[in-house]
């Protein structure tokens, strides 16, 4: 495997080049830019911007990406967007098992697979949730793919992807998550074949490192833990497909070279990825059980303050330490809508089963959950000691917008039609009348 390079910094401004000399510097900047490249600048936020959320990128690249025939309308048999209706949403739990990864040739494009979402991608708010399940990398379907409607969180749960990107490479493991910006042209491959895992599209405000507040200057991620790829670039002439996901469609044209032809950049607009197994853990040491944004590794910020557009929360190896307390999650209603996912083990609120690697829950606005019957049996019993619990990573992706299921993920075969039973073996043992 060919050793790639990162910057490291959350937001930080980088400049990274190729080629010696590609990047044009301050006042000398020459009319002409070396090698005959063409300057491009890559806006995610608006130029009036308060300068610590203004984003954007310099792009000195080989062809403009201007250059393209008209696009037309790609037909998609799974990837869904804003309005979220195909079906009437109820408030009722829901529970998916694993996603077969496809015995036919498949690539990310295809193989991605809307699960649920709510807000407007054309208003800026709001998500979408797809799951992917593919086997060709599209170096060999001879794609690329750019989202205009947001930004895409990678959670990758079964292989390595490999995302080539307009900014450079990056390699992302089961464990690792990874980032690529609303506009930047990128294709995925796959090194070890079939591969499935998770995408979360952020129609709304960029995703960020959440305020500590109380914890202070230390916890959770760190910044200099993220890394942005370094500049790296493909001069080839061929025939391409470039899709295009656009005002809740799909789009799709041709081209005769290669996009992904940025031989240096700077900027604070690129590509990332982190190491989940970096993330600093708070957790309580005396009793009751801490919200769950205290897991909060992104979050994409919304109005008022502290009501996230998303937040991606995590459920990483930790010990569970207190007095006198029960241990897993505790029953609850919540006013946030939740999306979860399994990455590997097991998630300490299902021990019972039925919740596995690949698989996924929808638990919308007051809808009511919590441990299953043989979870809450174990834990009210349990002897309260330091426990470490070291084979689980489970994330969820946290909304105050009601996520709407899709027709597919209603009428796949993975939804469990008997999920809402894990509760209802839990028995009265209410003992006020002795």
């Amino acid at each position: 495997m060919t050793q790639l390079h990162y910057n490291s910094g959350f937001g930080n401004e980088f400049a990274t080049e190729a080629l010696k000399d590609a990047l044009p510097q301050g006042k000398n900047s020459p009319q002409k830019v070396n090698y005959g490249l063409y300057a491009e600048q890559l806006s995610g936020a608006p130029f009036t911007a308060p300068r610590h959320q203004n984003k954007r990128s310099w792009l000195y690249r080989i062809r403009p990406s201007a250059g393209h025939d008209p696009f037309k309308p790609y037909k998609h048999k799974t990837l869904r967007s804003t309005p979220f209706n195909e079906v009437t949403t109820s408030p009722d739990q829901f529970r998916w098992d694993p996603p077969p990864v496809p015995t036919q040739t498949t690539d990310f494009i295809d193989g991605l697979h809307t699960m649920a979402g709510g807000g407007d991608s054309a208003s800026w708010t709001g998500l979408g949730v797809h799951i992917y399940a593919a086997n060709q990398s599209m170096t060999l379907s001879k794609r690329f793919f750019y989202n205009a409607d947001g930004e895409m969180l990678f959670v990758p749960q079964q292989g390595r992807l490999h995302l080539r990107t307009e900014c450079g490479e990056i390699m992302a493991d089961p464990g690792e998550i990874a980032v690529i910006p609303r506009g930047i042209r990128f294709a995925v491959d796959f090194p070890e074949g079939g591969s499935r895992g998770y995408v979360c599209e952020n129609y709304g405000a960029l995703f960020t490192l959440p305020d500590l507040g109380p914890i202070g200057a230390n916890g959770l991620a760190n910044p200099r833990d993220f890394l942005t790829p370094v500049a790296a670039f493909e001069d080839i002439d061929d025939t391409f497909e470039l899709i295009a996901k656009f005002s809740g469609q799909l789009w799709h044209t041709m081209i005769d070279h290669s996009p992904l032809d940025v031989v240096a950049w700077h900027g604070n607009y690129a590509p990332y990825k982190y190491d989940l197994a970096k993330f600093n853990v708070i957790n309580t040491v005396s009793f009751d059980h801490p919200d769950p944004s205290i897991f909060t590794v992104l979050t994409s910020p919304s109005y008022p303050p502290g009501t996230a557009n998303i937040d991606f929360v995590i459920f990483p190896p930790r010990w569970m330490v207190a007095e006198e307390t029960f241990r897993p999650p505790y029953f609850h209603r919540n006013i946030m809508s939740e999306f979860m996912g399994l990455i590997h083990g097991v998630y300490d609120a299902k021990e019972s089963g039925g919740f596995v690697p690949g698989g996924s829950s929808l638990h919308n606005c007051m809808s009511a959950h919590g441990p299953d019957a043989g979870t809450f049996e174990k834990a009210s019993n349990a002897t309260l000691k330091p426990q470490y619990m070291d084979k689980t990573l489970a994330f969820m992706f946290e909304s105050r917008y009601i996520m709407r299921p899709t027709n597919y993920a209603m009428e796949s075969g993975t939804l469990q039609k008997d999920y809402y039973k894990c509760w209802s073996d839990i028995s009265k043992i209410f003992q006020g009348n002795q």
